[in-house]
């Protein structure tokens, strides 16, 4: 029978007690004076990608062989003798040049499913962030048009980062930034009021520059019904209500989209705060008392180069207007001040200029550099029948969040667009997505979760239970495919880990698909239900198990786990 276990990570404890034990036998090798180095390195362990080459690999005895003298396989064979008696290892084997592969016994996989049945959903979470206070800021689309495909994509992957950071620790707070102060409001609010003017009267001039799309239009339709007093006002009256009523509209279209998307904010903070609360003024004030401000050529400039820009940038422009840097800077300063010690911005491929001019204001206002750290997101191509959807967002042409969610659905759209590095261009197969079949990723990780529910529901109309995994005898899991699965649950926590820290929700996308395909191999070749009942029990508790982590990596990514497909 299997006993509890209270350790939450097995990989790493059982990585981190195999590295002790060749330090040990490395310091033994010194001692008796076979090995003759001035420093021992530290050791480093990998999971060979070849499953033949044991559990573990070292390549310790290469490292040492030179500055020792040795032959790396004389050294390694030396190494293996002193541990081949450890209780953990089942066997050694040195291979190629002087690689060790090490085969542990299978008490530590067993361990492994121990820990899931305790932790249930919680499984692979870690304090590693030790409630340091973040703040990730994402999508942030401007508020004068629908959401679109790369405003999802930032919803998808900020969300799911979010999640992974909350799952290793990290006191986690998203918010949305409303640029509901720019010239671009203007713009839109000549628009609005151009598309009213024209239900009177359809020669009525549009805007050359104005926004073309049919949804101005429609807010045209609904102002009109609405505002029963817009026809009484002068036209600054007009132009002000549209750009104010007209982006009210619009930020509560953007939160039901991103709603229906899963994804909700704790914060939307909108930059006209700033400005009435005279926000603005007090960063130049702040940045001028630190020595950073200076007038050249009829403007302010701050002097964002001392802190390795590749130039100064401008403040106040000559006509007395503020540039749209200088909100950003008062705006990242108020996140600084409510307390956050790390910001995360995540940014669209037009933004790699703004990185420097950032990271210099927070360095200008006495913060560290890496308080701010800011992704980049690359662009998203549709494709559908192997051909790209042409986009065009100034023509009005582009495919919007909610017309991608009725094409595709929320779960895959979300899956298709944390599959891929945030540093990558994605092409999204908008005809895959929609597919009821293995060939769809997403749909192939759901019906693994829906077959073990599956055989969950048929077990319990038998009246077999799930029993706990004190109850089983795990040992009877010794499948080639029983092994596999259970070596891929017990790299989830080092998984989601990976995934925070390095800002890279893919690997969970990854994983999701790789254990999934696990468990299908296992489905077609293992049995459950139609084993004699010592067995048929451990491989209950092994696919539940199974079921838990699928459902823990889809909730991560905010997509659902069905029971039935």
């Amino acid at each position: 029978m299997c006993g509890r276990m209270s350790v939450m990570n097995i990989l790493s404890t059982q990585k981190q007690e195999l590295a002790a034990l060749i330090q040990s036998a490395l310091e033994q090798l010194v001692a008796q004076g076979e090995l003759q180095v001035a420093d021992l390195p530290e050791i480093t362990l990998e999971i060979p990608k070849d499953k033949a080459h044991g559990d573990f690999a070292s390549n310790i005895a290469l490292v040492l062989a030179k500055p020792a003298g040795m032959k790396p396989r004389d050294l390694a064979e030396k190494i293996a003798a002193l541990l081949s008696t450890q209780e953990m290892i089942e066997k050694i084997e040195v291979a190629g040049p002087g690689f060790i592969n090490f085969f542990l016994t299978k008490q530590w996989l067993y361990d492994v499913l121990d820990v899931i049945e305790t932790q249930q959903l919680n499984y692979g979470a870690s304090n590693y962030g030790n409630g340091e206070k973040l703040l990730l800021e994402f999508v942030s689309a401007n508020p004068v048009g629908p959401m679109n495909v790369v405003n999802a994509r930032a919803a998808a992957i900020g969300d799911t980062l979010a999640n992974l950071l909350k799952a290793v620790g990290y006191d986690v707070a998203t918010e949305y930034y409303v640029n509901d102060a720019g010239v671009q409001t203007e713009i839109f609010a000549r628009s609005l009021l151009a598309r009213y003017r024209q239900l009177e009267d359809p020669s009525y001039p549009f805007p050359e520059d104005g926004y073309p799309g049919e949804y101005v239009a429609d807010l045209a339709k609904r102002l009109k019904a609405e505002a029963a007093d817009f026809d009484q006002m002068d036209e600054a009256e007009q132009l002000e209500y549209c750009r104010t009523w007209g982006i009210d509209q619009m930020v509560e279209s953007q939160k039901q989209d991103l709603q229906k998307f899963n994804v909700e904010f704790d914060r939307w903070f909108r930059e006209q705060d700033l400005h009435k609360a005279n926000k603005l003024e007090e960063i130049i004030q702040l940045l001028t008392e630190r020595g950073y401000m200076y007038e050249a050529e009829g403007a302010l400039w701050f002097r964002s180069s001392d802190f390795g820009d590749d130039k100064d940038r401008v403040i106040i422009k000559n006509d007395g207007t503020y540039t749209y840097v200088t909100a950003d800077i008062a705006y990242h300063y108020d996140k600084l001040k409510r307390g956050f010690t790390k910001l995360i911005d995540i940014l669209g491929p037009d933004h790699h200029g703004y990185i420097a001019r950032m990271k210099a204001a927070v360095q200008a206002l006495g913060y560290p550099e890496d308080a701010l750290e800011i992704l980049i997101l690359q662009y998203v191509a549709l494709l559908r029948d192997g051909k790209q959807v042409k986009m065009s967002k100034r023509a009005g042409e582009f495919i919007t969040l909610q017309d991608l969610l009725d094409e595709v659905g929320r779960d895959a759209a979300r899956y298709f667009f944390v599959m891929r590095s945030l540093d990558s261009h994605l092409d999204f197969d908008l005809t895959l997505a929609a597919e009821q079949s293995n060939e769809n990723p997403v749909y192939y990780i759901q019906y693994a979760h829906a077959r073990i529910c599956s055989i969950l529901a048929q077990a319990e109309q038998q009246n077999i239970p799930v029993k706990s995994i004190e109850a089983v005898d795990c040992k009877l899991l010794n499948h080639e495919l029983e092994i596999d699965l259970i070596k891929k649950l017990a790299e989830l926590p080092d998984e989601i880990l990976t995934a925070a820290v390095e800002r890279a929700p893919h690997r969970i996308a990854s994983y999701a698909l790789e254990l999934a395909g696990l468990f299908h191999s296992f489905y077609t070749h293992c049995h459950v239900l139609g084993e004699q009942d010592a067995l048929r029990d451990a491989r209950l508790v092994l696919v539940n198990c199974v079921r838990i982590v699928l459902q823990r990596v889809l909730r991560l990514m905010g997509i659902s786990a069905p029971e039935r497909m």
